[in-house]
């Protein structure tokens, strides 16, 4: 494959989009990804086309078409294939593409199976793409992804200094009612530096019991080294944690202690002052001048704010246990903002289900969205330097 070629497929998939807009998005996605399917084969036999190599570990083996259902419609796929003994290729970047859009297709599909369906799942059904709808079919392609994204959920865990849990409500039908089910999500820096999702749960609140029982879930997969959790004050999760993770650290969200203070300010023109000054306390060189700068404001509103006042010297603290950790860290460890953005993209691509038709439905669309996010996050660079006191400079 040349860089000609290469150039050649770019160019031809920005001439549809110039020409035809909208209607040459489904070609330019073909092109594209056919280019890339190519790409990535050449890297999974270590060369290129007819390039003779010590090295090469098998041989380009021509394509097999494929019809893949996706949202702008149906798109004819040339998959490269491979030969050689030992050799095996799929290409990673259609199957990232295709898990989850499966799994939002099944989570609407059950629906329909089960009676709920209406006009606007019809129409999403349309939209998404040719899925059957019969039970057998769903039951089927359920299995299939279930096994791919189980065996994720319950992958082996290792050394994970830095951890950060949030969690989120879906619409679930449980139990012939509609229920805020809670989604619980873990996320981790590993020894390595690598952002890593490490679990999910699905559970009927966020009570004590359901923190502990997920916390316990991934020590089990072998989760160890963990120096400090990051999350917001979550009711239940503050008695599990220290059950389950006694003696680690635990670092509330700034940024959610500060949503927080406004719910204690007497007066709305007042909020802007005092988002400054906890900003100016969480923005402190060390802890030391923190809880300088935090004992002057909780004196500033001892007289105009006493609840305020009673709040802050309770509650900010637990915001202030990001100072212990090395100067390159704290940053991107003081709030769950990596968690919330995850949160976000959740919600953008559940929201089309709008109603889970059992749990099982809702965990399947999660862990695929998640799973994906994983394996992004492991081709990218490192989110930490965990050494970086090797740092020169």
């Amino acid at each position: 494959m040349t860089r000609q070629e290469e150039f050649n497929s770019a160019e031809k998939a920005m001439q549809l989009l110039a020409e035809h807009g909208m209607d040459g998005l489904a070609e330019a996605v073909r092109i594209l990804l056919n280019e890339a399917m190519r790409i990535e084969r050449s890297q999974a036999l270590n060369a290129g086309p007819y390039e003779r190599t010590g090295e090469r570990l098998g041989h380009a083996n021509g394509y097999k078409p494929k019809t893949v259902a996706t949202r702008v419609g149906p798109i004819r796929f040339d998959i490269p294939q491979v030969r050689g003994e030992g050799v095996e290729f799929y290409p990673s970047a259609l199957e990232r593409g295709l898990r989850s859009e499966r799994a939002l297709k099944l989570a609407v599909a059950e629906m329909y199976v089960q009676g709920v369906s209406t006009r606007k799942v019809t129409e999403v059904m349309e939209k998404l793409c040719g899925l059957g709808v019969t039970s057998t079919e769903v039951s089927r392609a359920a299995a299939l992804l279930d096994e791919q994204l189980d065996e994720w959920r319950t992958r082996p865990l290792g050394e994970t200094p830095y951890v950060l849990l949030d969690a989120r409500y879906e619409k679930v039908r449980h139990g012939g009612r509609v229920l805020g089910l809670a989604v619980l999500i873990a996320v981790g820096i590993n020894a390595t530096g690598q952002r890593e999702v490490l679990g999910l749960s699905v559970s009927l609140s966020e009570a004590e019991v359901h923190w502990r029982e997920f916390l316990k879930s991934l020590q089990e997969r072998g989760l160890h080294g963990v120096k400090m959790i990051t999350s917001d004050d979550h009711a239940g999760l503050k008695a599990a944690f220290e059950a389950r993770l006694p003696g680690v650290a635990r670092q509330r969200c700034q940024f959610h202690l500060q949503q927080n203070a406004g719910s204690h300010v007497p007066r709305v023109s007042m909020r802007k002052a005092v988002a400054a000054d906890l900003r100016s306390v969480f923005d402190a060189p060390d802890r030391a001048e923190a809880d300088r700068r935090l004992g002057i404001i909780t004196e500033k509103y001892r007289k105009s704010a006493p609840k305020l006042s009673e709040w802050m010297e309770e509650n900010v603290p637990e915001g202030l246990t990001v100072f212990s950790l090395p100067a390159q860290h704290r940053r991107r460890l003081r709030t769950t903002n990596m968690l919330e953005r995850l949160n976000k993209e959740l919600k953008r691509r559940t929201r089309v289900a709008t109603l889970f038709p059992n749990e099982a439905s809702a965990m399947r669309l999660v862990s695929a969205i998640l799973m994906e996010t994983d394996e992004d996050w492991q081709t990218q660079n490192r989110y930490l330097n965990m050494h970086p006191e090797d740092e020169t400079g």
